[in-house]
């Protein structure tokens, strides 16, 4: 008589522990026994997750063009079909990436218009922690330069409600109407993040000593409330 490891059947595909991409799954319950299946194909989330931040690392290091879905596989020790899967093309990848970078800064980091100094210095703290983020919008505007972007809608969002809450600090006077808000988000933003991009004209216009780090933030931030102020 068969046992039941001989008997029950499965239906699909499913990734290839022996080295090819997929195998159909009309094997038996006994051969799946003596080849189990891989770590990445019991834990799908573990493996989007390393996938990600191998992602993150990979375009921030070679931009869209020049990153490779084979060393984000490698890094991420993960079959490369399951990140076709996962995340569809490499375009794809990059834009769900630079989404959710953006969106864990706008958590982070909410637009405070009651506090723009306080807000200028917590979002320049990000950038220091964070470098990879300016690195992918950075790659993004070099690749992409004006034409619209994947998720170019998310974007807008993600945007639109950073604008209201400076719209909302200009319906009750707390910073200048002379500037359009979206205008004025993006003069702030420049502002704050501009030493990160360009570390060596920082260091060169500037100095690099921590002196000359302290002296050029309290001029952002003085700035930045010149900017702003009613």
């Amino acid at each position: 008589m068969e046992s039941a490891l001989t008997t029950n059947w499965l239906v699909g595909y499913l990734p290839n522990s022996m080295g090819g991409p997929f195998i159909p799954v009309n094997q038996t319950v006994g051969y799946l026994a003596r080849y189990p299946l891989p770590m990445a194909a019991r834990d799908p989330e573990a493996t989007k997750a390393r996938i990600f931040e191998a992602a993150v690392a990979e375009f921030a290091r070679h931009g869209i063009a020049g990153a490779r879905i084979d060393r984000i596989a490698a890094e991420a020790k993960a079959n490369k079909q399951l990140i076709y899967a996962y995340f569809g093309n490499k375009a794809e990848l990059f834009a769900i990436v630079l989404e959710r970078k953006m969106l864990h800064l706008a958590e982070a980091v909410p637009v405070d218009p009651d506090d723009l100094e306080s807000w200028i210095d917590r979002l320049m703290d990000y950038h220091a922690d964070h470098p990879e983020l300016l690195r992918l919008l950075f790659w993004e505007g070099l690749e992409y330069g004006s034409a619209e972007l994947p998720h170019e809608s998310d974007r807008q969002e993600h945007y639109r409600r950073k604008v209201a809450a400076l719209r909302d600090g200009q319906d009750r006077g707390v910073v200048t109407d002379a500037i359009p808000a979206a205008d004025l988000l993006f003069l702030l933003t420049a502002l704050a993040n501009w030493t990160a991009v360009v570390p060596q004209m920082r260091r060169i216009l500037v100095g690099e000593e921590d002196t000359d780090r302290d002296r050029l933030r309290a001029s952002v931030k003085e700035a930045a409330r010149r900017l702003a102020a009613r």
